[in-house]
């Protein structure tokens, strides 16, 4: 049995209607505020549940099409995009982990994918053993990946991957599962798709990426879950791969549709503890550090 820290009511509710066109995505979007949720977080790592906090961070911004990074300036050649900053922390006895994942999602049709498709993922992480730095850039038919590892036998890579039309990158999955410009699956509905493991298990397994495959469902109508955030409507998204891992996210009914929890069978679970929209970049300030309490973080 699945609990995702939330507890589930017997009742089905109604489903609320959708409205994933341009200007509806842009009325919540494009106020000029990122989107901060703070999570219980439970890392596996040396073959023990680790406790730790992951904090998701989205916001739109304007992207550079060459450079393939954050323009400076709307200009001919930059596109509006979803950023998703997955941020975790979490100890491994004496010495602690650090790690962020930035997957930037085109909002708009692009490169003959649907809207969300993927145009980079870059991915950090920092221990006591060293760090790792590694991305995947998306041009035309194939991802260019850089990685740069304290590891001898990893080193300094240029991987290169054929894109699979229709693919799916889990770093991706936080975003899509939220169907903010279309659904990833229909209610009641379940679909197979080409599957890419996301740069975090890469590290922790020190295996390359390579496609596989997974099937995607939904379930057929949302449900009651008690939450940090009170009792809320919910539907659940479960993403199976072949021959692999299974990784159940609980996503909020109701626009905007958060991210309430995700479980694996890997033994990875977030659990949400706190939500905010807020212009995080202006809150450097001694004090400022008040507002983690809406995150659940303080």
């Amino acid at each position: 049995m699945w609990v995702f820290g939330l507890m589930t009511a017997v009742a089905a509710v109604a489903a609320p209607a959708r409205a994933d066109d341009a200007a509806t995505f842009w009325a919540h979007w494009g106020d000029s505020k990122a989107e901060l949720s703070g999570y219980r977080l439970v890392q596996p790592r040396y073959g023990q549940p680790r406790d730790g906090t992951a904090v998701l961070i989205v916001v739109t911004e304007d992207f550079d099409d060459a450079a393939r990074v954050k323009a400076d300036q709307k200009r001919p050649g930059t596109f509006p995009v979803v950023k998703l900053n997955a941020v975790r922390d979490f100890q491994t006895g004496i010495y602690d982990y650090n790690v962020m994942t930035s997957t930037f999602l085109a909002v708009d049709a692009r490169d003959g994918e649907g809207a969300l498709g993927v145009a980079k993922t870059s991915f950090s992480s920092q221990e006591w053993c060293g760090h790792v730095y590694q991305q995947w850039v998306r041009r035309g038919g194939e991802l260019r990946g850089a990685l740069h590892s304290y590891f001898e036998g990893e080193a300094d890579q240029t991987p290169t991957l054929p894109w699979r039309a229709g693919g799916v990158v889990e770093d991706a999955l936080p975003v899509l599962v939220r169907g903010l410009r279309g659904e990833l699956v229909a209610a009641g509905a379940s679909r197979t798709v080409p599957f890419l493991p996301s740069s975090l298990r890469a590290r922790l397994s020190h295996r390359p990426q390579a496609w596989g495959e997974a099937t995607i469902s939904r379930d057929a109508a949302p449900r009651k879950v008690k939450t940090a955030l009170g009792e809320l409507a919910a539907f659940t998204v479960t993403v199976a791969e072949r021959g692999g891992d299974t990784t159940r996210y609980v996503v909020e009914a109701a626009a905007p549709h958060r991210l309430l929890s995700w479980e694996s069978s890997t033994g990875e679970s977030g659990t949400i503890r706190g939500s905010a929209r807020l212009p995080y970049w202006q809150l450097n300030a001694n004090g400022n550090e008040d507002k983690l309490k809406l995150l659940g973080l303080r």
